[in-house]
């Protein structure tokens, strides 16, 4: 039986993500997609994840719409700024989400440090977090990506990719059935990888 907390959560992020008002082509929000997206691949890595794990899934971007972009400076040094303020708020808003549910400060404690990606080495379900982000990435948007950005930027991001991602992740996205130009891009990003 499901945990009755659990379900409150999750009707509270899926009801803050339904606000964002990017939809996709099939007409829904782009952020409650991207959770559920998340959480399949928490499913795939995990099946028997924790409940920080499982919960830390539909919160890892909540709200992201609500801090776009477009409101900090461009650039290098605008973009990391934006990303920090964004893994702060998103903490925020889970944890007040999670205290309301009833959850205890441990499990919040435990999902705001999956969610900030803190301790990786410490706390293996950080890790699990990072490789459902990368392959989700490489999964659903990458191709969408690609058509933004030339091929030396994408060939940068995703080595970096790459190396985030544990030895699991990295056998597991060897076999996503990517096609055309992100497959060509993956490929070619692996080379640079490779010793000579």
């Amino acid at each position: 039986m499901t945990d009755p907390r659990f379900e409150r959560a999750l009707c509270a992020f899926h009801g803050v993500s339904a606000g964002d008002p990017e939809h996709l082509p099939d007409g829904r929000p782009r952020e409650l997609v991207q959770a559920e997206r998340l959480a399949a691949w928490i499913e795939k890595l995990e099946p028997h994840a924790s409940e920080a794990l499982r919960l830390a899934a539909h919160c890892q971007h909540l709200g992201r719409y609500l801090v776009p972009r477009s409101t900090y400076p461009e650039g290098r040094i605008g973009y990391l700024k934006w990303r920090s303020d964004l893994a702060k708020s998103h903490a925020q808003r889970s944890s007040e989400i999670l205290s309301q549910a009833g959850y205890d400060s441990d499990t919040i404690d435990a999902v705001q440090r999956i969610n900030l990606k803190q301790q990786m080495r410490l706390y293996p379900d950080v890790q699990t977090m990072e490789d459902a982000l990368c392959l989700a990435f490489l999964e659903h948007e990458l191709a969408e990506f690609a058509d933004k950005h030339d091929d030396q930027k994408l060939i940068d991001i995703l080595t970096k990719t790459w190396r985030k991602m544990s030895a699991r992740a990295r056998e597991v996205a060897l076999r996503l059935p990517l096609s055309g130009r992100p497959a060509e891009l993956v490929a070619r990003a692996l080379a640079t990888l490779e010793p000579p």
